[in-house]
């Protein structure tokens, strides 16, 4: 079997998952945001190394049958609103009202648009028309709009605006502004959903694009034949020319609620919350009884968009969080330090304390076997930030100082998941900051099991994996009778067919999904069902949409069931001094976990090695691993 390669970008470092029809190797790489094709190629050439004992890229690349990537870079340039000044052309300036609903939406309206929007009326003469929205092109442009987004009052009057538009501002002129188009980019009744999606979507597009095709680029000069697929928010993936950039917004917690799905089903637990805690922030979501919790209408920083997401909830806190004194209070983010500089133990320059300098204080990490010996943690200089941040601020000692912010991390990891704990919740806590902070967490918020996978620092890479080619698609019936869906039916089949040729698969070879959607005037569903061509709806009175899911599937590794082994002692490869409090100090065991038989079992207080993570386990909690090589963490008091 061709392998796998599966690769998760984030902000502080980028996670490479590889399946070669047996079993997943994988590593992780530093983020290097000036150039993410580099660390995407880095991350690749030491796969390889893994894979083959020596770097081969070209072997690993050759035997590659696809590439699946997902990255923050679009949530990331979202928040730091690094994008281009969007334009708007409206037939109604009404919609700045809609688009501006709330303080939040107000306040990324002001950063995208702001005073850039012009109002035409599209009823006007052509003659006169014409003119008007050449001029109020123009006048977009003199006010610094870089991309412009056109939204229509229906599909008839924006085609007539887009006409004009492609004649008097034609694609291929040097310095040409792009245009975007709402009704034919998301054929949305709910304006303000289908604005705002088509504005994400311009000031993402130029970042995703630029990264994307240069990564594609540099695949071609190593004659790779296989597409860059890009992972998308709804579990899918698809070609870089086919992706929206839109869809790439939080398409990494996706790959760690698939990841999470799967092991629910290998344990038969029947309620998992994710916590993959990263870098710079913490994601969390629910699988239940199998399903990942889904929103029809997602929301992008507050704003409403057209498309379904996974219903995850991002916190401010991470492994690279800035923990700080601020009025004689220690807080734990939003703010991070990054991939660059990095928490202060990294040497690059790091000048803020992080959860990452506390555990290294504290004994909890190893500073010669970080990210398995491949970074040298520096001690001294994790010491001197943590002094002049946080203790001397306090007038506490280095020590005191230390638990304290243990402790204080902790706390804030607890609120970003306990309102989602309930009697059944088994907390599923992967990322490279997951398992140091997972059983302190789960304390404060009342859970008792704790699994940590094997693969948990590069947890949702290995999620991609379970990922297919696919489409969806969702429109408006213009009629409430079975010859209007019929139609629809029709023209979304012609689109899917011409999409799905693109991606390389007939549509005969795929499998489809139609269904047909009630909403009331309000955008709530009110009936659901499977539709077949020729159908005639099933309820009055209501505004009809068809929707249409389309999957070519994809090899996936295969996950074994996690069978029940007998218990047996677990194997110590040695014992840590770690710091419990402000004066004690415990000689703790250290289990690595890939040395353990299946089915080792040990009562903490311990510190279990991982694959490129440390999982703390505290007093009182026991560890067991399961047939899959996992850990779980449980407190049976």
């Amino acid at each position: 079997m061709e392998h796998l390669i599966n690769i998760d970008n984030g902000g502080t470092l980028t996670d490479i998952c590889v399946w070669d029809g047996s079993a997943f190797s994988f590593t992780k790489t530093l983020t290097t945001p000036y150039d993410l094709s580099e660390c995407l190629f880095d991350g690749i050439t030491k796969a390889s190394a893994t894979l083959y004992g020596e770097a081969d890229t070209e072997r690993l690349l050759h035997h590659t049958a696809h590439i699946r990537y997902s990255t923050t870079q679009g949530t990331n340039a979202l928040v730091e609103r690094r994008g281009p000044a969007i334009g708007l052309i409206v037939e109604d300036d009404s919609i700045v009202d809609d688009l501006r609903h709330s303080p939040e939406t107000q306040l990324l309206f002001d950063d995208l648009v702001g005073d850039r929007v012009e109002a035409v009326d599209a009823a006007r003469p052509p003659e006169a028309l014409e003119k008007d929205l050449v001029q109020k092109a123009n006048a977009l442009t003199t006010r610094g709009a870089a991309r412009i987004v056109v939204i229509g009052d229906t599909p008839e009057s924006e085609g007539a605006l887009r006409a004009i538009l492609l004649r008097k501002f034609p694609r291929h002129l040097l310095g040409s502004v792009p245009f975007l188009y709402s009704w034919e980019f998301v054929p949305d009744r709910l304006r303000a959903r289908r604005g705002w999606s088509s504005v994400i979507n311009t000031f993402l597009h130029p970042v995703m694009e630029g990264f994307l095709f240069q990564a594609q680029s540099r695949l071609r000069e190593h004659k790779v034949s296989s597409p860059l697929l890009v992972y998308r928010n709804d579990g899918a993936s698809s070609r870089v020319s086919k992706s929206v950039a839109l869809k790439t917004y939080s398409s990494g917690p996706r790959g760690g609620l698939e990841g999470t799905r799967a092991l629910a089903a290998s344990y038969g637990l029947g309620r998992v919350l994710m916590m993959d805690v990263g870098g710079t922030t913490t994601d969390v979501g629910v699988v239940e009884d199998g399903v990942i919790r889904t929103t029809r209408h997602g929301a992008v920083g507050g704003a409403p968009i057209s498309f379904p997401m996974c219903d995850v909830q991002s916190s401010g806190v991470g492994g690279s969080s800035i923990i700080a004194v601020r009025d004689g209070e220690i807080t734990v983010g939003p703010r991070s330090v990054g991939a660059a500089p990095g928490p202060a133990c990294f040497g690059l320059g790091g000048k803020e304390a992080t959860i990452t300098d506390v555990n290294l204080l504290l004994g909890v990490l190893d500073p010669s076997s970080y990210l398995d010996g491949k970074m040298q943690l520096d001690a001294a200089r994790a010491e001197a930030v943590i002094r002049s941040t946080v203790a001397e601020p306090l007038g506490v000692p280095l020590e005191e100082a230390l638990v304290l912010m243990e402790r204080a991390y902790y706390a804030t990891m607890a609120r970003a998941v306990g309102h989602l704990v309930d009697g059944r919740t088994t907390l599923a806590a992967f990322g490279g900051a997951g398992p140091m902070s997972a059983c302190g967490a789960a304390e404060l918020a009342g859970v008792r099991t704790v699994l940590i996978p094997r693969m948990a620092a590069v947890f949702s890479a290995f999620g991609i994996s379970f990922s297919d080619i696919g489409k969806t698609y969702e429109a408006g019936a213009s009629g409430a009778d079975a010859s209007a869906l019929a139609a629809l039916h029709d023209q979304m089949s012609a689109r899917a067919e011409r999409d799905m040729f693109q991606e390389g698969y007939p549509l005969e070879a795929c499998e489809l999904r139609w269904s047909v959607i009630g909403e009331d005037a309000g955008g709530q569903i009110v009936d659901e069902a499977r539709y077949t061509r020729g159908d005639a709806p099933r309820s009055a009175g209501v505004r009809l949409s068809l929707r249409l899911e389309v999957a070519a599937a994809l090899p996936h590794a295969p996950l074994e069931d996690g069978a029940a082994v007998m218990r047996q002692d677990a194997v110590s490869a040695g014992r840590r001094s770690v710091r419990m409090s402000g004066s004690e100090i415990a000689d703790l065991p250290v289990y690595v976990l890939d040395d353990q038989p299946h089915g080792a079992h040990a009562a903490g207080p311990a510190i279990v090695e991982g694959p490129f993570f440390t999982a703390r386990v505290s007093p009182g909690w026991e560890l067991d691993v399961t047939s899959n090589g996992d850990l779980i963490l449980t407190d049976p008091r």
